[in-house]
């Protein structure tokens, strides 16, 4: 499977159906510049979103991305991360059809009690592990929105 496909599948952790309002992306969210602290690596994002996406993340989407009260964020063969909003879908109104797609979405809707709280070093090594979790691997490319939004996810 290419690694864009991949990446993609990834995704899937971000995907909530939507359980709150949309908010304005913050700022940080909206540069792409890394701050000097920021992970360089996709393995050192993955590594930094680990415990970011347990603080953040599992309370909904389940310690595993599939085992949560939220809708699933692993497992695209098992109806995670549908193209099309789920009919339920409170607030998703778009498609997913790239990672930057749902990084977007993620960025204005998640965490649902403070939307748009992390900064975007935070939201990109979150996604780093979610995809890492999907089994996905971007070597040593850095994730971040200019890269998110050229990987199709895959569809079957």
């Amino acid at each position: 499977m290419k690694t864009s496909s991949l990446v993609a599948s990834s995704l899937v952790l971000f995907a909530c159906g939507g359980s709150a309002p949309p908010a304005a992306a913050p700022a940080a969210a909206q540069t792409a510049a890394a701050s000097p602290a920021s992970p360089g690596t996709f393995a050192a994002q993955a590594q930094a979103g680990q415990e970011l996406y347990a603080k953040n993340c599992a309370g909904c989407h389940g310690a595993h991305g599939n085992d949560g009260k939220a809708p699933p964020v692993v497992g695209l063969d098992k109806g995670a991360l549908p193209l099309d909003p789920p009919p339920t879908a409170k607030f998703r109104k778009s498609q997913f059809k790239t990672v930057g797609d749902v990084a977007d979405f993620v960025v204005k809707t998640m965490p649902p009690k403070a939307p748009g709280s992390l900064s975007a070093d935070e939201y990109y090594a979150i996604l780093a592990f979610d995809l890492q979790a999907n089994g996905i691997d971007l070597g040593d490319k850095k994730l971040d929105g200019a890269l998110a939004a050229t990987l199709e996810i895959p569809r079957k």
